[in-house]
């Protein structure tokens, strides 16, 4: 087991394996004659080993702790409901990864639900017949059957191979190539026994859940977020792959989500909203107040950059209503609390600059969030 950090260098093995494989390569920045970490973390597997990339959320290089906080913000900032017994503790890093922990909560969740029974509903069928079900089609028959004894009709049968299952089945079938812990995915693969092998475009896909199929709803959602991360890649024949996640996303979509747990009434902007030439998006519209989320290391002495200052002086300028403003940073090193004017006469903007601290000691999953929740409401 390798363990590297954010914006550190790889070692010459797996520098090697990076120059190897084009489509993980823009995860990775040259530096001179080696090859460093960005703000993508997660796993890499060159078919042989693991390697971890983990944030720098401890104050030390604590790779269990590192390991466990960056679990926990996946899960909460990707809406994946768990309790604390579905997490599989990530200290044992010889037979765990993240990739294992995802797929893992993945398969419980959905085995928990099939001992429910299986989802079906009614589905059209048109077919040749040699008896007549449901409804005649003319035109078919004149088309297909005009020579022979046959019926071309439509019926509804009330059936387990729709879209649904069928989309289970296709993840089910993936994920058997990147797990070592393959039993519960072989038994969820015999319960799809009469649903149709299908491929899937995940970028595409869009499943109509109803108050039938509501249950299978949190494991659709952690399918799509494995196969929308999860890179499959070949080396010399092996299948490896890597499963990474962006620092600045997740840490925005986390500290969103919190925000929103705190007090429903917060907007989260999902696109960009016009302000005539002007397209903007805040991260967080708290109340009166815009909170942006910057994954940045920023020192006590320091202020925030030309450009961060400028956007919310930009947004205060165009929301309207907004009193503060606020640049929110991981703690690193330093506790960030400074207040900075923006601006003067109608148009001054007030600027807080925070930092929320990530770290915890050994906690829950359940006991880290509320941690975190108690944090955001003392900025």
């Amino acid at each position: 087991m390798n363990i590297i950090y954010e914006y550190e260098s790889v070692d010459n093995k797996l520098a090697t394996y990076i120059k190897n494989i084009p489509n993980i390569q823009k995860y990775f920045k040259s530096d001179f004659n080696t090859i460093k970490t960005t703000q993508y973390c997660g796993i890499i597997n060159d078919g042989n080993e693991d390697y971890f990339i983990l944030p720098k959320i401890a104050n030390t290089n604590n790779d269990k702790q590192n390991l466990d906080i960056f679990t926990y913000m996946l899960m909460y900032a990707n809406d994946i409901k768990i309790n604390n017994e579905d997490i599989a503790s990530a200290s044992n890093l010889k037979s765990n990864n993240i990739l294992e922990v995802f797929i893992q909560i993945f398969v419980k969740n959905l085995v928990k639900e099939l001992q429910k029974g299986l989802f079906k509903n009614y589905i059209n069928i048109e077919e040749n017949s040699r008896v007549l079900k449901g409804k005649y089609l003319i035109n078919e028959n004149i088309k297909y059957n005009f020579n022979n004894s046959k019926i071309y009709c439509s019926y509804d049968e009330f059936s387990s191979n729709n879209e649904l299952n069928q989309f289970f089945l296709y993840v089910i079938k993936t994920l058997l190539d990147f797990t070592s812990n393959k039993k519960l995915l072989k038994k969820c693969e015999l319960v799809f026994d009469e649903v149709d092998c299908k491929q899937f475009d995940i970028n595409n896909i869009k499943i109509n859940f109803t108050r039938l199929n509501n249950r299978y709803k949190n494991s659709y959602e952690i399918a799509l977020l494995l196969l929308k991360k999860l890179i499959p890649t070949f080396n010399k024949d092996k299948k490896s792959f890597a499963f990474l996640f962006d620092m600045n996303m997740l840490f925005e979509k986390f500290i969103g989500n919190i925000y929103k747990q705190n007090n429903p009434k917060v907007i989260i902007q999902k696109g960009n909203k016009q302000f005539g030439s002007l397209y903007l998006r805040p991260d967080i519209i708290n109340d009166n107040e815009i909170i942006d989320c910057k994954y940045k290391s920023i020192k006590d002495s320091e202020i925030a950059s030309r450009d961060d200052r400028y956007q919310m002086y930009v947004y205060a300028n165009n929301y309207i209503d907004i009193n503060s403003t606020i640049l929110l940073y991981p703690k690193h090193i330093d506790e960030i609390k400074k207040d900075i004017t923006l601006g003067y006469n109608d148009k001054k903007v007030f600027l807080k600059l925070r930092s929320i601290d990530l770290n915890c000691n050994n906690i829950s999953y359940n006991d880290y969030i509320e941690l975190i929740k108690s944090r955001i409401k003392r900025l």
